[in-house]
C-alpha cells in the first residue's frame, strides 16, 4: 500500500474502500470482504445510511484500531455548529468507534462555516485525526480555507478520467490540500471498462480497464476509494501497484476529459435545491 501525508502529518493509505449505494444490508458482508482483501481505509457517510454494518464490520474484523483509516461525512441538514457535534457523536457510536480518521463535510451547502468550527473543535480535543471536506469547488474551498484556523486535509470531489479537474487539482496543491476522488470509475459511463484507450493501455501491462484507470489517478497523487461488491474485483482494484503509467499513457487519458460532471453540477441552483432536500435526518 502506498500513503499520502496529509497537511497535519498524518499518513492517509492512497487507496480505500467506499460503501456509497451499498444496501446496510449488504454492507457488513462487503467492508469483512474488502478488509480481507487487504484495504485498511474505509469510506462512508451519515446519508449513505450504512454505518452501522460498516462498524459491524470492523469489530468483527479483529484488526487493530490503529490499522485502519476509517471516514465518515456529515451531511447538510446537520451543518451547523451545534447540530454537527452532536451528527459525528451519533456517527461515531454508529461506527463503533472512540475516534475517526477523517470527518467531511459532505456538501457545501447550509452553515458549513457553523459546522467547521465545530469540526476545528473536535480535531483540537483528539476525537478527530484530521478533518476535511467533500465537494468543494475551488471558489468555496479557497473561502473556507482562508477564513479559519485549520485548513481542511482534504477536499473529496469527482474525479475521473472524463472529469480531470486540472484547476482544481492545481487549487488543492496551492493550499496543500490532499485531492480524494469519488467515483473514479464514473460509474461505468462513457463506456469505461471498455474504452478502447484505456483497454489498448491495460493490455501493455495485463490490467483492465479499471485498474489502469486507478493508476492513472494514483500517479496524479489523488487518494481512490473505488467501490464493488464482488470479492474478484475488490481484489482487482488493490492490485495496481505492480506497474505503472509511462508519461505518454497519461497524457493519452487526459484527452479524454471533457470538462463536466457526469454527474452533478454543484454550482446548479436545482442540484443545491435536490441535496438540500433529500434526507431530512440521519436518523436510521
Amino acid at each position: 500500500m502506498q500513503y499520502v501525508t496529509l497537511n497535519n502529518g498524518v499518513k492517509m493509505p492512497q487507496l480505500g474502500y467506499g460503501v456509497y449505494q451499498i444496501p446496510a444490508e449488504e454492507c457488513e458482508r462487503c467492508v469483512s470482504d474488502a478488509l480481507e482483501a487487504g484495504y485498511r481505509l474505509i469510506d462512508t457517510a451519515a446519508a449513505y445510511f450504512n454505518e452501522t454494518a460498516v462498524g459491524a464490520a470492523l469489530k468483527n474484523s479483529g484488526l487493530k484500531r490503529e490499522e485502519l483509516f476509517i471516514t465518515t461525512k456529515l451531511w447538510i441538514t446537520d451543518a451547523g455548529y451545534e447540530k454537527t457535534k452532536k451528527a459525528f457523536h451519533a456517527s461515531l457510536r454508529k461506527l463503533g468507534l472512540d475516534y475517526l480518521d477523517l470527518y467531511l463535510i459532505h456538501q457545501p451547502f447550509n452553515d458549513y462555516y457553523g459546522a467547521w468550527r465545530a469540526m476545528e473543535e473536535l480535531y483540537e480535543q483528539g476525537l478527530v485525526r484530521a478533518v476535511g471536506v467533500c465537494n468543494f469547488y475551488p471558489d468555496r474551498l479557497t473561502d473556507l480555507t482562508l477564513h479559519n484556523r485549520i485548513t481542511p486535509a482534504v477536499d473529496q470531489v469527482e474525479l475521473h478520467p472524463f472529469f480531470r479537474q486540472q484547476k482544481a487539482l492545481e487549487n488543492m496543491k496551492k493550499y496543500n490540500i490532499q485531492p480524494q476522488s469519488w467515483g473514479p470509475f464514473a460509474e461505468g459511463k462513457n463506456g469505461l471498462f471498455t474504452h478502447p484507450v484505456l483497454c489498448q493501455i491495460g493490455e501493455k501491462y495485463g490490467k483492465t480497464a479499471a485498474q489502469v484507470t486507478l493508476r492513472w489517478l494514483l500517479q496524479r497523487g489523488i487518494v481512490v476509494i473505488p467501490k464493488s461488491v464482488h470479492k474478484e474485483r475488490m481484489a482487482q482494484n488493490m492490485a495496481v501497484f505492480d506497474f505503472s503509467l509511462a508519461p505518454e499513457e497519461m497524457d493519452q487519458i487526459n484527452l479524454l476529459d471533457q470538462g463536466k460532471s457526469a454527474f452533478i453540477d454543484h454550482a446548479d441552483p436545482q442540484t443545491v435545491e435536490w441535496l438540500s432536500n433529500a434526507f431530512k435526518t440521519m436518523e436510521e
